[in-house]
């Protein structure tokens, strides 16, 4: 069996999961290179006679990491000033020939420490060496050499390593919070493991209990990248969102229990990491120095030093019951961390906080809220420790609950502080800023448990409100904010703006002006906390109209008074009376002109995803035999619109010279796409009969395919009904798509039977 068969065999087989899975192939890959390394220094190799030469294991491969993607590092190593090309031909080769990757180096003990110096990626390959084959001594010397030199030039190796971290840091973000984790690279991740090690090698920066921690933390980093090599076939290591189904099946568990073991993990990673890090940097500067202030006035008994918040030994916790949200709130608004001592003394001495909480105790919690960003590290420290949870016991079922789709960036626990960070940002468009962060905090509260999320949130906070101290009356704010904390994005790109029907029963919902800028605020400090695909300038303009609408209707105002688009406008007018088609396109819009048909809303469509194109919204009238329908499009790749293609062909369509068909399968075979994940919602169809007097609104949720839109036009053509407005709302990996549709003669669509043909059609054609 060759190497590269016996790989695929261990690959193949799923019982050797992480460790042993490494374990395996290290077992199969040393022997084969002693083998070699033996075979090409023996009396009938092409390097016979060579000594004083040793091959070593380096990197991952001396630390005995291999997962079925991962280099073979490899030093071999001589003491003369040349060794036998033939030698190392005589073992690179055949791992080339087996279709391995490799990584190698020839030197000798004085190159290899040379470049080490200056190098931090050979000094810290060198601290993993292992002797594989070959003159033993040679190797010993040289890992003896590269310790000592590690410990000797251990201020400028550990300010090159810390400052290394960082820039990886904030290149590939955290492992425990991100919908797809770097597993290797990214802040807590496997990289950062080894590189407390390492750090470790050079001076103690460890706590007791630390090693076993990153031990234990490692074990399941380490098996899920495995997992990830053997299910991808290739050595990736960010998890994404389509392979974590797989992974999790390799390693017998769901997917939310694998993304939830692995942000504990991480979390432990990035804790002992930050203390780590803190303590490298305060024994590299040049001298100690308090950072910050020291205050009896505003914080009697605490220091800040060395970048940590410390208590002082004459303070006793248990004597101060909003101790905890005091350090908080110094440590965030210091940009300081809670020293490991403090965070211990708190854990054992801190009170329960008694209920119903004190005004000062809720305004200390909503002070540190208020903090913004700066308190997300430190209320992540305080749920690390358990302490956070004291105040909150619901935070429990949110913590590191994963949000497994392509709209959420985050956890669940982390987008609810990103949310009350941005929250913070927006406190001056409201008269109640503890209410708008209490809001981002809770809004969500209710995911991780049965039932819809948003009405298990509502009753969360009729018991929280109250064990917060709140009067009733703003626990009923939060309970509405809770309740109404999609209504806002969700009209606005699933409804028409201009319908007077649209704004009342926003405004009805809401009640009044206050709530409604609450609600604005809320909504924009989510939809930015989720992900870039949630909040951009068209929604963020949406939004605005509509608020601008409701609070005019809520203040009295005349509904006549707002300027509304006419559509078509007098200019389209103008063209229609011409009967000739127009196709024309200016900025993100394609407006066509054309005799009124069956199927013309869905030719276009049908275009529009064969170039590329997502639609945002579209309108639809007709007059006297014509048609004008307009598309506000953005392309799927963000790449410029090619409107004079795109125009070329929507001529060609209108002309019956175009295989849309054909075109969009083409398209489809080009751009492969994946199946759907089995967990995401099935397609469905809604009638809704109150959000307009003038039109049946029919909803579609789909999941996002080429040419969705295109498909389900196809449906209201076949069945003779007009689309007159479209409004298109991608969500990670499902569409939501509203269509005020009706008949031709302008009638509604409410015929019990029409409508049951109509959404059979609609779901096949969106499945």
């Amino acid at each position: 069996m060759t190497l590269a068969e016996r790989l695929e065999e261990l690959t193949a087989d799923r019982s050797l999961r992480g460790t042993a899975f490494s374990d395996a192939w290290r077992a199969t890959v040393d022997p084969w290179l002693v083998a070699t390394f033996e075979a090409a220094c023996g009396p009938d190799g092409p390097a016979a006679g060579t000594s004083e030469a040793a091959l070593v294991a380096v990197g991952g491969y001396g630390r005995g990491d291999l997962a079925p993607g991962s280099d073979l590092d490899l030093l071999l190593l001589h003491r003369s000033k040349e060794v036998p090309a033939a030698l190392a031909e005589a073992i690179w080769y055949p791992i080339w020939d087996a279709g391995l990757k490799l990584g190698h180096a020839v030197r000798t003990p004085a190159e290899a420490l040379g470049l080490a110096a200056d190098d931090l990626d050979t000094a810290t390959s060198l601290l993993t060496a292992r002797h594989l084959a070959g003159d033993a001594e040679l190797t010993a010397e040289l890992i003896e050499a590269a310790h000592a030199q590690w410990r000797k030039k251990a201020r400028r190796y550990l300010t090159q390593l810390r400052n290394a971290v960082a820039d990886r840091q904030a290149q590939h973000g955290e492992v425990a919070f991100l919908l797809e984790p770097e597993l290797k690279e990214g802040r807590g991740g496997l990289r950062d493991i080894h590189a407390l090690r390492w750090a470790q090698a050079a001076r103690s920066v460890l706590e007791a209990g630390d090693a076993e921690s990153l031990d234990e933390a490692e074990q399941v980093l380490f098996g899920a990248r495995v997992e990830l090599h053997r299910a991808t076939g290739r050595p990736s290591d960010r998890l994404t969102l389509q392979d974590q189904d797989a992974v999790a099946q390799g390693l017998g568990v769901s997917a939310d229990e694998l993304m939830a073991r692995i942000a504990t993990a991480a979390r432990t990673v990035a804790w002992i990491a930050d203390e780590a890090w803190d303590r490298v940097g305060a024994s590299l500067a040049t001298s100690i120095s308090l950072l910050g202030w020291r205050s009896r006035d505003r914080a009697p008994g605490l220091v800040v030093r060395d970048g940590q918040v410390l208590l002082e030994n004459s303070v006793d916790p248990a004597h101060r019951p909003d101790l905890v949200l005091e350090v908080a709130t110094v440590a965030a608004t210091k940009g300081a961390r809670l020293a490991r001592s403090t965070h211990e003394r708190l854990v054992e001495r801190a009170p329960m906080p008694a209920e119903p909480w004190s005004d000062e105790l809720r305004e200390r919690f909503v002070g540190l809220l208020r903090c913004g960003h700066d308190a997300i590290g430190v209320i992540e420290a305080l749920d690390h420790t358990g302490l956070f949870e004291r105040y909150l016991p619901e935070w429990a079922a949110v913590r590191n609950r994963p949000q497994r789709n392509a709209y959420h960036r985050f956890t669940v626990d982390r987008h609810l502080l990103e949310t009350a960070a941005n929250a913070a940002a927006l406190a001056d468009r409201t008269d109640r800023p503890d209410l708008l962060v209490l809001g981002g905090l809770l809004h969500d509260i209710g995911k991780g448990r049965p039932g819809d999320h948003t009405e298990v949130g509502m009753e969360l906070i009729e018991r929280i409100g109250p064990r917060m101290g709140l009067p009733d009356e703003d626990t009923a704010v939060l309970v509405d904010l809770c309740r109404h904390h999609l209504l806002l994005p969700d009209v606005a790109t699933r409804r028409d703006l201009s319908d007077p029907v649209t704004i009342a029963g926003v405004a009805d919902a809401v009640g009044d002006v206050e709530r409604l800028r609450l609600l604005a605020a809320l909504t924009e400090a989510d939809s930015i906390a989720t992900g870039p695909a949630a909040w951009g300038p068209w929604k963020a303009d949406l939004v605005r109209e509509l608020v601008r609408r409701v609070e005019h209707h809520l203040s009295g105002g005349d509904p006549a008074v707002l300027e509304v688009a006419e559509f078509p406008d007098a200019r389209h007018r103008e063209l229609m009376a011409s009967g000739e088609t127009v196709v024309e396109a200016a900025d993100d819009t394609l407006t066509v002109i054309a005799a009124d048909r069956p199927g013309l809303f869905s030719r276009v469509a049908g275009v529009l995803a064969i170039a590329g194109l997502e639609v945002r919204s579209a309108d639809a009238a007709s007059l006297d035999d014509m048609a004008v329908e307009a598309f506000q499009v953005t392309s799927r790749f963000g790449t410029m619109v090619p409107w004079d293609r795109v125009v070329a062909m929507v001529e060609l369509a209108l002309e019956g010279r175009l295989g849309i068909e054909a075109r969009l399968a083409e398209r489809i075979r080009t751009y492969s796409q994946r199946p759907a994940r089995p967990d995401l919602p099935p397609p469905a169809v809604h009638f809704d009969d109150d959000a307009s007097d003038t039109a049946t609104v029919v909803e579609v949720h789909a999941h996002d395919r080429i040419g969705a839109l295109y498909r389900v036009a196809r449906v209201f053509a076949e069945f003779d009904l007009d689309v007159r407005t479209a409004k298109i709302q991608t969500l990670g990996e499902v569409i939501v798509d509203a269509f005020y549709v009706t008949h031709a003669d302008g009638s509604l669509i409410d015929d019990r039977d029409l409508r049951e043909e109509l959404e059979r059609s609609l779901l096949h054609a969106a499945g």
